[in-house]
């Protein structure tokens, strides 16, 4: 894997988290390569990341990462490999060795999340800078939140935690603000908070929304922005959503 930062002389960095396998897809293929609109699901990101001025962009790969890499080698991509699946917290700190002299944010996206418009994104950091900030969380509000992160909020924009529905009590599974799995957060606490994720929970997976948490419990601040349209943080995990991506990314005009 090509692990080495080239630059980092500016002020955001971008992860993107994709290694997952994608088994709902019913495809050998790894899901961030199925092709969406005459492109790899993958180049989504990696363009909204260009767009809103990141430098340096790592991929987290696992499942056929040879191939991903392969697939993406012209695009000046950093790849890191998470070897064993054992959730987003655990994939972000596969990343911690490239970001070691980095003091800016970090941004992390999802592969497999292909409608996320550049100009959300921007609002996202805009909050965060504003909101001063250790991490801020992109939310959306959900008529049916089943399946997702529910998003436990203190006063305003305060996140308190975000539970994962296994683990949510039955008052918390009415709360309609989800998690979409994309933050904004500043560089050490990423990494400080991540290695601090333990997988004490249903899944016994290490979560990345656990930095959340652990931000409150340093008396560091957590804040929340929440995307206006859902359809833009839908990520994408059967082939009904991938046409129904499709579907959207022509009625935008994008690509050809």
């Amino acid at each position: 894997m090509n692990s080495e930062l080239q630059t980092l002389d500016s002020k955001l960095a971008v992860i993107i988290l994709a290694a997952g396998k994608g088994t709902r897809m019913r495809s050998s293929l790894a899901k961030v390569l199925h092709p969406l609109h005459g492109a790899p699901m993958l180049s989504y990101s990696v363009d909204v990341a260009r767009e809103v001025g990141a430098a340096d962009i790592v991929v987290v790969v696992g499942h056929q990462a040879v191939l991903i890499e392969k697939t993406m080698k012209d695009e000046g991509l950093v790849f890191v490999l998470q070897k064993e699946q054992l959730g987003t917290g655990h994939a972000v700190l596969q990343a911690r060795d490239p970001f070691r002299n980095f003091q800016g944010t970090i941004l992390i996206l999802c592969g497999d999340v292909p409608l996320l418009r550049a100009s959300t994104v921007r609002d996202l950091m805009d909050k965060h800078r504003t909101g001063h900030a250790d991490v801020t969380v992109m939310t959306t509000l959900l008529a049916d939140p089943s399946g997702y992160g529910r998003i436990v909020k203190g006063e305003g924009d305060r996140i308190l935690k975000i539970v994962e529905e296994r683990d949510a009590t039955e008052e918390e599974k009415k709360i309609r603000e989800i998690n979409t799995g994309i933050y904004c957060a500043e560089c050490p606490f990423l990494f400080e908070a991540a290695a601090a994720i333990d997988n004490r929970n249903a899944q016994k997976e290490y979560y990345l929304t656990d930095i959340v948490g652990i931000a409150n419990r340093r008396n560091r601040t957590a804040r929340s922005f929440v995307a206006p349209d859902f359809r833009e943080v839908m990520g994408i995990n059967t082939r009904e959503d991938l046409e129904r991506a499709e579907d959207i990314i022509k009625r935008r005009g994008m690509r050809s």
